[in-house]
């Protein structure tokens, strides 16, 4: 009997730090709002199908960022605590705001999947034509009274609301049949809802985990692009024609790898109890320099993207030898032999799984308009034709990809193509659904790679976040801010309090959603919030070593001219 092929779902969940680190208030709702319909969704969807398995990706800054939500909404129910967001702030008023502030509330509870959230929803629609046609005539802005505002904010968050909530929470679904009207009682219990489903969700997954459904794993701490901070020159190896304008090697990179690395253990160990064995680098971005940072730091396995293996067995001189399955386990391997990081090192690289762009990408940008069990039944057909080409072996077929961003633009949240999704493949008597750590633990032949080309799981290059002017400026403001910490560690003058919260604030400038959402390819709105809180970190962070922050950081430094189109999906194309 042929082996099964292993089918690995892994889902990484990922938001960046909202919070202005000045007031600490939120600037936009993001991270809730993807707790509230999808990461609630995930874990109901696999806690459905107990045959199912999973791998579930967290960055640590995310899940500090879930438990003060639901700390904050905790406090507010309790004894009236103040709300960190300003959306959900409203939301407890339910009162028309000031004249100048009206439009922009106004827009944000617009800024949702027109087809999937707004119009299928008639009442959430007919408050989105009203406000629309105010926002065309914005002097009669001050006509509209508390009624409006109270109703569109309840439907707004009606409408993100995850779609297993609003099928089976019976608050929900007195809330979406009453329709209209909505008093202070109905915000309330709404409010309740909300404050349940937030500090409920990471238990949820841990409770999933402990009974062996999923494995949890993790980013470093805040989503840093590790083989850039480790030599930005790094970005030649899969594009050597790379501008890097003056762009310097990032001082004292690896100690600030392992600083990302060791507190997002710590964080993670803080909410799930356990350590994990593998581990989604940011964007799924390695090297060679990378490898034994996570080694030391006990990852038993890491994930990135299929060009990056393309690019590897290429320069490697294996693609044609290995090109009739490129599913394989792999392990890089400098000496060929499988033992150690070279170098006379004896540490073993962890293994190195390689996800599938296309099927990944066929979830992420095709099947959302395709009927729920014709996609599945596709993607079936894709997995059985690797099965089959695979057959001398134990191989594995890694779907990685958003566990948010995708689900807005299917149907019902993706309510049917989930539930098909995990019934067929945990059933399939060709298919093996299972996690990256059950694998290992089998101790499958591991392929050896001798070559590692630095990229990531776009274009399998770092031409995302850096490589181009604004992504450049960017880079060069980091660096000098870094430059400047540096030399206040060094004097020591700072006190322990306020070293740790410096290294704290540096990591969160480090991240790499900053740098992605640099270019003006981007759409202006989304470019506008992240060079906004970008520099507003900066500036925090030379505060906290009492320095001086430059006159640039009072200056835009990117504009966005693109088109909005699923900004943020895991998304397909080429780098030009």
């Amino acid at each position: 009997m042929p082996t099964r092929l292993n089918v690995v779902l892994m889902w990484h969940m990922h938001q960046p730090e909202y919070r202005d680190p000045f007031s600490g208030q939120y600037q936009r709702p993001w991270t809730y709002l993807h707790a509230l319909k999808d990461y609630v969704d995930m874990a109901a969807h696999i806690e459905a199908h107990p045959d199912a398995r999973a791998v579930v990706n967290f960055v640590p800054v995310l899940l500090e960022q879930i438990d003060d939500y639901a700390q904050a909404l905790k406090g507010y129910l309790a004894d009236g605590g103040a709300l960190p967001d300003p959306l959900l702030a409203a939301l407890s008023l339910g009162e028309a705001p000031a004249l100048e502030a009206r439009a922009e509330l106004i827009r944000t509870c617009l800024r949702a999947h027109e087809q999937r959230l707004i119009q299928r929803f008639e009442p959430y629609a007919e408050l989105a034509r009203i406000g629309r046609d105010f926002l065309d005539h914005p002097k009669r802005l001050s006509y509209l009274g508390d009624g409006f505002f109270s109703d569109l904010l309840v439907w707004y968050h009606l409408a993100w609301l995850g779609e297993t909530v609003r099928r089976h929470d019976a608050r929900a679904l007195a809330l979406i049949h009453k329709a209209c009207g909505f008093d202070a009682d109905d915000r309330r219990q709404l409010l309740e809802l909300i404050a349940d489903l937030m500090g409920g969700v990471i238990g949820r997954y841990r409770e999933l985990a402990d009974c062996g459904q999923i494995e949890l794993t993790m980013t470093p701490y805040a989503h840093p692009i590790m083989p850039l901070l480790l030599d930005t020159r790094s970005v030649h190896e899969a594009w050597p024609q790379a501008p890097l304008d003056g762009v310097d090697i990032y001082p004292g990179g690896a100690m600030r790898v392992r600083w990302h690395l060791e507190e997002g253990l710590r964080v993670f160990e803080r909410f799930f109890g356990r350590r994990p064995s593998g581990c989604w680098p940011s964007e799924g971005s390695v090297s060679e320099k990378t490898l034994p940072l996570l080694a030391q730091a006990g990852f038993q396995w890491c994930a990135t993207g299929s060009q990056v293996l393309n690019n590897s067995l290429n320069q490697g001189g294996l693609i044609d030898q290995y090109r009739h399955c490129l599913h394989r386990f792999y392990q890089y391997s400098p000496n060929g032999n499988g033992n150690g990081l070279g170098n006379g090192s004896t540490v073993h690289a962890p293994a190195l799984f390689f996800r599938d762009d296309g099927l990944s990408d066929l979830i992420g940008f095709r099947y959302a308009d395709w009927h729920a069990d014709h996609a599945v039944d596709d993607l079936v057909r894709h997995l059985e034709n690797i099965a089959t080409a695979c057959h001398d072996g134990q191989y594995v077929a890694s779907i990685i990809m958003d566990g948010e961003n995708a689900w807005e633009f299917y149907p019902e949240n993706g309510y049917y193509f989930l539930d098909a999704l995990y019934r067929r493949l945990s059933s399939h008597p060709r298919l093996r659904l299972t996690t990256y750590q059950a694998l290992l633990d089998e101790v499958p032949p591991r392929t050896p790679l001798p070559r590692l080309v630095a990229g990531s799981w776009v274009y399998g290059t770092f031409s995302t976040w850096i490589g181009e002017k604004d992504k450049n400026l960017g880079w060069k403001l980091l660096i000098d801010a870094k430059r400047v910490f540096d030399e206040v560690m060094e004097a020591e003058r700072l006190d322990e309090e306020q070293r740790i919260a410096a290294e704290r604030q540096l990591a969160i400038c480090e991240g790499s959603d900053w740098f992605w959402w640099f270019g003006d390819y981007n759409p202006s709105e989304a470019v506008r919030d992240f060079e906004h809180l970008y520099r507003l970190h900066l500036r925090r962070l030379y505060e906290i070593l009492g320095e001086k922050p430059p006159a640039i950081l009072d200056q835009v430094l990117a504009v966005g001219h693109g088109a909005p189109s699923m900004g943020g999906v895991m998304r397909t194309g080429q780098a030009g």
